[in-house]
């Protein structure tokens, strides 16, 4: 082949090379349209098995026989934050669920839309309390906090979620957009080809890396009203604190997840029985790593921390990490550097009137 090559004019050569080149573009766009169809198919297979769910149920009635109890009763939704480790956390839901017996169902929106129309609001509530075959769930998407009091629901779904420093949180979406991870790395991203670095990005002042893009774990938590999703509402802020310490069951960091899971699996056993260990020694739990991600500098950190957005990103996320430590300070002890869940530590005394 090299004497070949030696051997061809150089024009040939030069052809050669650009049909391998036009080659190798045809097979990578052959490769992504067939991902592409194949995410297509599973996502109208998703929604066809619904549709037969749901149809039955309407063709059924009421099911008075189906009564379930507390436990097998219980729904959990995490709407999750993107790039907050959302993924690594929701592996060890899948990874548990045969094990312990619950279903759990990716909530997948047009074009990821965290807000719902009010026609999908009203079937989603519909389903969540509705949908007794998928009871007990876990329900997981990249959706706003929803309000099941609105509906005149009686029982509300537990709800979680996991939020991570803003700054960080917009580094690893930038590189994600541009290099994609290590969950697929074939998958080609919106953003592929541009090599342009974070800190580039920032001293141009580009849009991708634009303070207004840290406004997001705020209007995940205010919810599906239209002022949740102005940049910069001192009221979306307010509303997302009232909602995470009103409303959420726990919010846990990205930086500090497996304690996060602890205490999940100390207080709803029913659903993450093994989580802990699973964490510490199972590969999908640490699966999804951004690639080509490049540490921004001190400047371009400080430059970020001059606007307003993310002085209100930050209070928010620091509100939610002090909530959070509280919370564990009350539930674990540390001995030799690792924590233990408490036993526990209340119990019920002086109870009249006494039995015969």
């Amino acid at each position: 082949m090299g004497l070949l090559r030696i051997m061809m004019p150089p024009k040939l050569q030069l052809l050669a090379v650009v049909a391998f080149a036009v080659a190798m573009l045809f097979l990578e766009n052959q490769i992504q349209k067939l991902e592409e169809s194949r995410s297509r198919l599973e996502r109208a297979i998703a929604r066809h098995e619904v549709r037969e769910i749901e149809q039955r149920q309407t063709m059924d009635g009421p099911r008075q026989d189906a009564t379930l109890d507390e436990e097998e009763d219980m729904v959990i939704i995490y709407n999750r934050v993107p790039k907050t480790a959302s993924t690594s956390f929701t592996n060890i839901a899948y990874d548990l669920c045969a094990k312990n017996r619950y279903h759990v169902l990716h909530i997948n929106t047009t074009k990821n839309n965290p807000v719902m129309s009010l026609q999908d609001q009203v079937r989603f509530v519909k389903n969540i309390t509705s949908w007794k075959e998928m009871k007990p769930g876990f329900y997981h998407g990249h959706v706003s906090y929803l309000d099941f009091a609105k509906f005149g629901v009686k029982k509300k779904p537990i709800y979680i979620n996991v939020i991570r420093d803003p700054i960080e949180r917009l580094v690893s979406y930038y590189y994600f957009l541009r290099f994609g991870d290590d969950y697929r790395p074939g998958l080609r991203r919106r953003k592929q080809g541009d090599k342009k670095t974070f800190d580039e990005c920032v001293a141009e002042g580009g849009s991708d890396c634009a303070p207004e893009k840290l406004w997001l774990q705020i209007p995940f938590f205010c919810g599906h009203s239209s002022e949740c999703w102005n940049v910069g509402s001192r009221w979306a802020m307010d509303q997302a604190k009232y909602n995470l310490i009103n409303e959420y069951f726990l919010v846990g960091v990205t930086e500090e997840l497996e304690d996060f899971i602890m205490l999940l699996e100390a207080a709803l056993p029913r659903f993450f029985r093994g989580a802990t260990e699973l964490y510490r020694t199972g590969k999908k739990s640490h699966l999804r790593k951004t690639t080509e991600k490049k540490v921004p500098t001190k400047q371009t950190i400080a430059k970020l921390q001059q606007s307003d957005i993310w002085k209100m990103e930050n209070e928010f996320y620091e509100f939610a990490l002090e909530q959070f430590q509280f919370i564990r300070a009350h539930a674990v002890r540390e001995k030799d550097g690792d924590l233990y869940i408490l036993t526990q530590n209340f119990f019920y005394e002086k109870i009249y009137p006494k039995s015969n």
